[in-house]
């Protein structure tokens, strides 16, 4: 019986022992203990009321501590600040402050700061009323990317202003709940306000110098000023002293043959091209000069806006600043070689730090567990290899070093030089080493160790490749040059812009000049005489470029208004006839329809001024049959005018459009072939041809006919 009972309670001890065990197992960790931390940042601040984590030297460095004590002691109580990473706080830095209070037990202003700003502020034992309301007014005054230095001191600025609650309230106006409706100003230059700084910079130091140098030299030859009076117009042949008196009527065989070296040259692009007649040499020097000269300027003072070399506060961490956390966490490695960060809120309970240490006792290979978070502000730049790389460096001890993350919960081994197999440990379930699982730290480690416990052996001396080194923390923070980056492909987009502002400038300018001739009239010519409302475009120097242009638009205007003309008078519809076949003997040889390619200056000129005639005759019928002398692209003549030829003592009575009668302008000059040079062209009276018999006053009908009896067509 004694036996049975034995053995019953044998039995119900071990179910007993199950149900523990299991309830054990699913029973949720103990809640992390932050005794620990808040006791080591009140050792902290007992040393100085300042103190500056070591964990985030590239945010903020610890050497600027003097800084934040200088801000401190404006307040003018006892003030002690935290300046802590975000995994450092915990769900309540309120809280947090508590505690550290608690253990420091003094009197003072509290206020624990963090990437991102003011995290809590509390007094204790001081009286400042308004240190809450500095707090909040401080969140909306200053942008998210004010450092903590600098929100520290602006939360300084506003406590000790007196206007605390005025400046809050002011802020809570534009202020919506959780949002911003305005938010402030950014303090600091990025890199890509910087690579749109070069690149607009690079538009407007091409852009605008190009689009004003294109758009004054268009609308100088648009609207340049006539010169003054010129020389009078010499008789015919006088300017040559090979070429008989009088006008030359010979038919085409006795006219000298034109020559393929004749053939015009191609028309001017660029800027030579733009408007009518050439445009002076030395004022375009002068104006690529002054465009140049913009352009150097606006470079200048954009260099002079963009000044901002850093991305930051301009505060750079130090050489100390960078590897004290190493040095510290090293330090801790070589007394314990499980090491739990004391700043951070602990992950790991009394019960998780003795398993472990008993584990990692019991191991064959050296197992190093440094539980420190790891963030792109830290030494590292958030690499845990770098942070590995570094301990190892320190010890100088082989190792499979492991990084616990406590605020994300992964576990990154890095073996250097221990006997571990490598392989096996990789192929052990992800669970194991990622974080936001439902498995503690603490577990998750306990198991990790267990792998290596049970890895194959494998030879000493396996190092992990060399990572990649961190930045720079003064190049990373450092902006590009205005004049690099983004700063070149904006001089080439400049350039493009600038010829399309020209473009719609000079199409505006064309259009507003269309919109204000009368139906039919063409865009080359506005009318022909000089005392209409709209003036023909007539320079005194056309180049061969602007002659064929202006010739093929005046025929296509002049048979265009004839089509519908039905209510013309017969003396009207035959004089415009008689001009558009006059034309037609001048530059349309080849009867193609085209303009010849070897047209003299002097017939395209003349074919020019007789489609005008043709188009006054039709608009205008009652107009005078002659055209200005002086210059025939004017148009049709309103009077005329005693002028005194070249040579001759005796003025004569010659025809004049109103401009030339009011005061002379100067002569039409036109090249002796399409190829002459400008400052070769000669009076158009001295050249060969129909046109030359203006100049003795002749008028439309008789150069009609000189057209046809020139070309032998009766």
């Amino acid at each position: 019986m004694k036996a049975v009972l034995r053995a019953g309670m044998v039995l119900l001890a071990g179910w007993l022992t199950v149900v523990c065990a299991a309830g054990t197992g699913q029973a949720a960790p103990a809640p992390p203990d932050d005794r620990a931390q808040t006791a080591y940042l009140a050792d902290r601040l007992r040393e100085n009321p300042v103190y500056i984590s070591d964990q985030f030297p590239r945010e903020v460095p610890r050497s600027t501590a003097p800084e934040f004590a200088e801000q401190a002691r404006r307040v003018g109580v006892p003030t002690y600040v935290l300046v802590l990473p975000g995994s450092s706080l915990t769900a309540s830095p309120a809280g947090l402050l508590a505690g550290v209070h608690d253990r420091l037990g003094r009197p003072g202003l509290y206020v624990a700061v963090d990437r991102s700003g003011l995290a809590a502020v509390e007094t204790y034992g001081v009286s400042l009323p308004e240190a809450t309301d500095a707090r909040r007014a401080t969140l909306y005054e200053l942008p998210y990317d004010a450092t903590a230095r600098e929100v520290f001191r602006h939360f300084v600025d506003v406590l000790t202003s007196g206007k605390a609650r005025q400046r809050l309230d002011a802020a809570d106006a534009g202020h919506d709940g959780a949002t911003r409706s305005h938010e402030p100003a950014r303090l600091h230059m990025t890199r890509t306000d910087r690579e749109n700084q070069s690149f607009v910079t690079g538009l407007a130091v091409t852009g605008i110098p190009l689009a004003a140098l294109l758009v004054t030299v268009h609308v100088w030859r648009r609207r340049r000023v006539r010169r003054a009076l010129s020389a009078p117009v010499p008789a015919p042949g006088g300017g040559r002293p090979d070429a008989a008196p009088g006008v030359s009527l010979r038919k085409p065989a006795a006219s000298p043959p034109r020559s393929p070296s004749a053939a015009p040259a191609p028309a001017r692009r660029g800027r030579a091209g733009l408007a009518s007649g050439p445009f002076p040499l030395a004022l375009l020097i002068s104006l690529t000069v002054a465009a140049l000269a913009l352009s150097g300027l606006i470079a200048f003072t954009a260099s002079r806006l963009f000044t901002d070399t850093t991305s930051g506060d301009g505060s750079y961490p130090t050489a100390a600043d960078m590897r004290a956390r190493v040095d510290r966490v090293a330090d801790g490695l070589r007394r314990d070689p499980l090491y739990i960060d004391p700043e951070s809120p602990s992950a790991l309970d009394a019960a998780d730090r003795a398993r472990l240490r008993a584990r990692l006792g019991s191991l064959r290979v050296p197992v190093l567990i440094a539980a420190v978070p790891t963030s792109s502000g830290d030494e590292s730049g958030g690499n845990p290899a770098l942070l590995a790389a570094a301990l190892h460096d320190r010890l100088h001890r082989d190792a499979l070093i492991v990084i616990a993350d406590p605020a994300t919960g992964s576990i990154a081994p890095f073996n250097h030089g221990a006997p571990v197999n490598g392989g096996y440990l990789i192929e052990r379930p992800r669970e194991t080493y990622t974080g936001g699982t439902d498995l503690a730290l603490g577990s998750r480690l306990d198991a990790f160790l267990g792998y290596v416990a049970k890895s194959p052996p494998a030879k000493a001396g396996a190092t992990p490749y060399p990572p990649e080194p961190a930045a720079d923390p003064v190049q990373e923070k450092a902006l590009p040059g205005l004049f690099t980056g983004d700063f070149r492909p904006g001089l080439l987009i400049g350039a493009f812009l600038g010829g399309l502002v020209f473009g719609l400038v000079a199409l505006a300018l064309s259009l507003a000049r269309r919109l204000r001739l009368r139906p039919g009239q063409s865009s080359a010519a506005a009318d022909g005489a000089r005392g209409d409302a709209a003036t023909p475009e007539a320079p005194d120097r056309p180049d061969p470029a602007w002659l064929r242009r202006t010739a093929r638009e005046e025929i296509a205007a002049l048979t265009a208004a004839l089509d519908p003309a039905d209510s013309l008078s017969a003396e009207a519809r035959r004089r415009a006839w008689e001009c558009l076949d006059a034309t037609a003997l001048l530059i349309d040889g080849d009867s193609d329809g085209r303009i010849d390619t070897d047209a003299a200056p002097a017939d395209l000129a003349c074919a020019v001024v007789l489609a005008r005639a043709g188009r006054t005759a039709i608009r205008r019928p009652d107009a005078a049959a002659q055209v200005c002398h002086r210059n025939p692209l004017h148009g049709a003549a309103s009077g005329r005018r005693q002028i005194r030829a070249a040579g001759s003592g005796r003025a004569r009575s010659l025809p004049v459009c109103q401009a030339c009668r009011a005061v002379p302008g100067p002569v039409l000059r036109l090249g002796s072939s399409p190829r002459t040079r400008h400052d070769a062209y000669v009076p158009y009276a001295t050249l060969p041809g129909p046109l030359a018999t203006l100049a003795d006053g002749a008028g439309i009908d008789q150069l009609t006919r000189t057209v046809r009896e020139y070309f032998g067509v009766h």
